[in-house]
């Protein structure tokens, strides 16, 4: 009997630190998994949000003024140039004929971790 009351009074052994430092890293990895699926996923829903069925779009925007814009808007095919300002919007020309063909030039790559992570060392 005197044996179960010297086991029950002994203290709880204590979690091994290299147990410990395991939880802390797998949480951290894991915290760091979710910031990038979050990442991943805005750009998925992102792009979708852009390439729905529009059928108006600004092709350019310029500032006139400190309140007045003038807006190149495509339409249904069409070419419309809006001026925008404190009187609200008000058709300027309608552009006859097909719309060009405007070739965006391809995006640059971005760069790999590795040579951002070489830039970031020659600076230091």
């Amino acid at each position: 009997m005197s044996l179960l009351l010297a086991l029950a009074a002994a203290p709880a052994a204590d979690p091994g630190v290299g147990a410990e430092l395991l939880r802390v890293c797998l949480s951290l990895a894991g915290i760091v998994a979710l910031i990038f699926a979050a990442g991943w996923l805005g750009r998925r829903a992102q792009g979708r949000a852009q390439s729905g069925g529009r059928r108006i779009r600004c092709v350019e925007s310029f500032a006139v003024g400190t309140r007045d814009r003038v807006l190149l808007l495509e339409a249904d095919g069409k070419r419309l140039l809006v001026g925008a300002g404190q009187g609200g919007l008000r058709t300027l020309h309608v552009y006859e004929g097909e719309v060009p063909a405007v070739e965006t030039p391809p995006a640059p790559p971005a760069p790999a971790f590795a040579d951002l992570l070489g830039l970031w060392k020659r600076k230091s």
